[in-house]
């Protein structure tokens, strides 16, 4: 998985916790009867409280409920720690990158696996783009000699750091080649931010190699700042102060990256269009038509490479200039400057450009009503190197949820809803296997895809969820029905401890009063991104983590020995998991009324424009007092005559934005949102009887495949600005973050660019989406049987 700044990002942004649902309990007497007739009512009472049921899950009717809790107990009594851990040893056993023997042969394995299961199982192949290195150097040439080892050492008793025969070098994919000899400048994490800063101090990065530290974007990003600031070449390196010894021991006393530990990872563009370079759009099967290297528009323009921290170490102690602010000092004992010079490096990359074969793992369970809908559930098998954590630990569950849903399926269960399981290939060079899949089947996924459920990786700690806001209100019921396998309290019950504890002062508020927790939105990172962002489908992605914080991402040390030394090593919250995502498929495979739900939509739709409006609000008062401090001559007496800044430019004030189109829109969201949710209230009640028409069993068949397109009526088939691969208005990932999330894109993205020309465009643009939404959910409430 991608992970914001480079480091780990265990499971997903944690649910905002709120206030717990009540409970129905059985009732235990704790003291003797005292006479004949009490003891006959209080048993009465007690045999009433006992057979009571508990409410209805969200889109069953009280019948169909119980079974569905029936065959749920089942379900999750069924995954096994220890299977999960031989899978994970087996399937990490060597490196597997794309294109190897390894990944092939484990694709083949976990097809197997499934149609063991009882599922059908294929293998569809596509080729794609996938350099890999061929030469690599980094080597300072003045004012000193130094030449960087590029190299991870083998770890004494961990077997398979020594496999270097079989290991991708330390690398960026998507990387231009290039050779190049240039001045050192450091950009600390190499942001838009951090160029404003070089600026205020008379630092330029024009003509040099710029030297940026993992963290606050994702990586493919500073490469391509850097590029537009004018440098011929970017080294990334993982600071300790980030994810080496300054969060703990290191690897292999500790799970902390070491001093010769490199994040390998991708740089192409990403938020341009992720998937194979040279097919857009299209799946990448042998007969595609591809594009030029040149024509792709998604790779790097300047050489790049990843070094380790005892690497980088020489390089930034030969620069010299001011010292750099605080914010900027990592963690290495020396002093950190901007340069440029007097260090100068020689910069190497070369790669081998071929079409490599992908190998996406896709297995079907069929429904049976409702046969032409899909419940799509997937992870990636593919691993920079040995990948024991990302992605082995979310993908050895999601074979023991297939176990469990395929032993359910012998013993006479069937879902309504046709569900697919997939594992992809190529997710780590940029989400290769699932974009392909999902452009090769856009069509088909347009019309049938009910949703998407993603994980990449997991550890242990508190349950994290993003996604759909449509399935906010699903996914808070599930993570009550799962309970915690070391807290022992429901999986919710957690995540609102977790708020109230290390929340926000907004947070722990919602976490006591709000009825559900709050999810946070998806950017982009992982194999959801084609099915969201480009299709159009409601898509969450879960997993468990914040209690076993590691630096071994993307390296050779992300191997079985850290996994089962340092992260879930019982292998308790990979059963946690399996049984939350078992348990949401059976739900969204087998619900009388798909579990969507548009109050939260609505509510959160009305977050983001308060947000949007603070933006804009707060850029006009920022660029106010910059044009009063340059017209006070602050900048001028503030500078120091031995370290001296330049201003920055004045800029002119922004305009009012238009804002009434959007609330209109939110106002119609809500109100349609409220009357679904009664019409539903009257469905959960009253069940398929509820109304005379909407809510009869046929009736119901085609109101769920209207909810189908809920999530799709929030797109725009022309996409976003500089990228129309990504079509969701509400959620998109930043042009300058990579994988952090941009909510309302278009808009947000104008206002912090100070594109004033664009940003009502966009605003108006969002507002009919959301009116195309209430459009339809309000039709929705109308055939559920009104809701007035």
């Amino acid at each position: 998985m991608y992970a914001p700044g480079g480091r780990r990002v265990r499971g997903a942004a944690p649910l905002a916790m709120r206030s717990p649902r009540a409970e129905i309990r059985p009732v235990t007497p704790t003291s003797p009867p005292m006479r004949a007739p009490l003891l006959v009512l209080a048993t009465g009472m007690l045999a009433t409280a006992r057979v009571a049921d508990p409410a209805p899950i969200r889109g069953f009717t009280a019948e169909s409920s119980r079974a569905e809790r029936a065959w749920e107990t089942k379900l999750q009594a069924i995954p096994d720690p220890a299977r999960m851990r031989e899978h994970m040893r087996l399937l990490a056993a060597r490196p597997h990158h794309v294109g190897t023997a390894a990944g092939r042969a484990n694709a083949e394995w976990i097809r197997d696996q499934f149609r063991a299961y009882g599922w059908q199982a294929e293998i569809e192949t596509f080729d794609v783009l996938f350099p890999t290195p061929v030469e690599r150097v980094v080597e300072l040439v003045a004012p000193s000699r130094f030449r960087a080892r590029l190299q991870e050492p083998t770890v004494a008793g961990d077997p398979t750091t020594a496999q270097h025969d079989e290991q991708l070098p330390t690398y960026n994919a998507y990387s231009a080649d290039g050779d190049v000899t240039a001045p050192l400048v450091y950009v600390n994490y190499g942001i838009p931010a951090d160029y404003e800063e070089l600026a205020h101090h008379g630092v330029s990065v024009k003509g040099a190699i710029v030297i940026a530290r993992y963290g606050a974007s994702w990586r493919g990003i500073k490469p391509k700042v850097a590029a537009e600031h004018g440098a011929v070449g970017c080294l990334i390196y993982s600071d300790p102060r980030d994810d080496g010894w300054s969060g703990g021991a290191v690897f292999p006393a500790g799970p902390m990256r070491p001093a010769d530990g490199v994040q390998r990872g991708s740089v192409m563009d990403m938020p341009t269009h992720p998937g194979d370079p040279l097919t857009p759009g299209i799946g990448a099967t042998k007969d595609a038509k591809r594009l030029t290297k040149e024509e792709s528009g998604v790779l790097t323009t300047i050489p790049v490479l990843p070094i380790s921290y005892a690497d980088a170490a020489p390089l930034l102690a030969a620069l010299g200039g001011q010292v750099v602010p605080g914010p900027w000092r990592g963690g290495l004992p020396q002093t950190y400057r901007f340069g440029p010079g007097p260090a100068r490096v020689h910069l190497v990359v070369k790669s081998e450009w071929g079409l490599k074969p992908l190998h996406d793992v896709i297995a079907r369970l069929p429904g049976t009503t409702e046969a032409d809908q899909w419940v799509i559930r997937g992870n990636h098998h593919d691993a920079w190197v040995n990948g024991a954590e990302d992605p082995i630990s979310g993908l050895v569950p999601e074979l023991e949820e297939a176990r469990a849903l395929g032993a359910l399926y012998a013993q006479g269960w069937r879902p309504k809803r046709t569900i697919v399981y997939a594992a992809w290939d190529g997710e780590e060079p940029g989400l290769l296997g699932s974009t392909e899949w999902a452009e090769a089947h856009a069509d088909e996924l347009r019309q049938r895809a009910v949703a998407y459920l993603n994980t990449d990786t997991n550890g242990r700690g508190v349950l994290g969820v993003e996604g759909s806001h449509t399935l906010e209100k699903f996914v808070n019921e599930v993570a009550r029905d799962v309970e915690d396998p070391e807290a022992h309290v429901s999986v919710w019950k957690r995540q609102q401890a977790a708020a109230l504890q290390g929340g926000t002062p907004e947070a722990r508020r919602e976490a006591r009063e709000r009825g559900d927790l709050r999810i946070g939105a998806l950017g982009s990172g992982s194999d959801y991104t084609a099915f969201l962002d480009h299709l159009g489908v409601a898509s969450m992605n879960l997993g468990f983590g914040g209690e076993d914080d590691g630096g071994i991402y993307h390296s050779i040390y992300d191997d079985f020995y850290w996994y089962t030394h340092f992260s879930d090593t019982s292998f308790v919250y990979g059963r946690a998991l399996a049984q939350t995502m078992g348990t949401a498929v059976m739900r969204l495979g087998s619900a009388d009324l798909l579990p969507f739900a548009f109050t939260n939509l609505a509510e959160t739709a009305q977050r983001y424009t308060r947000e949007l409006q603070t933006l804009r609000d707060r850029r006009a008062e920022q660029l106010a007092d910059r044009r009063r401090d340059v017209e006070d001559g602050v900048y001028a007496a503030s500078s120091d005559p031995r370290a001296p800044t330049v201003a920055p430019p004045v800029l002119a004030a922004p305009p009012r934005l238009e804002f009434a189109a959007l609330d209109n829109a939110l106002d119609s969201l809500s109100h349609a949102a409220a009357r679904y949710e009664r019409a539903y209230s009257r469905f959960a009640e009253r069940g398929a009887s509820a109304t005379d028409g909407g809510s009869a069993p046929n009736g119901l068949a085609a109101i769920n495949a209207r909810l189908v397109q809920a999530e799709r009526a929030l797109t725009a088939p022309e996409g976003l600005a500089r990228r129309p691969w990504f079509t969701h208005l509400l959620y998109a990932p930043g042009w300058y973050t990579g994988y952090g999330v941009k909510t309302m894109p278009g808009p947000r993205e104008a206002i912090e660019e100070d594109r004033w020309a664009d940003a009502d465009a966009e605003l108006a643009r969002v507002a009919a989406a959301l009116t195309r939404e209430a459009t339809l959910v309000a039709e929705l409430a109308n055939a559920l049987g009104g809701g007035r």
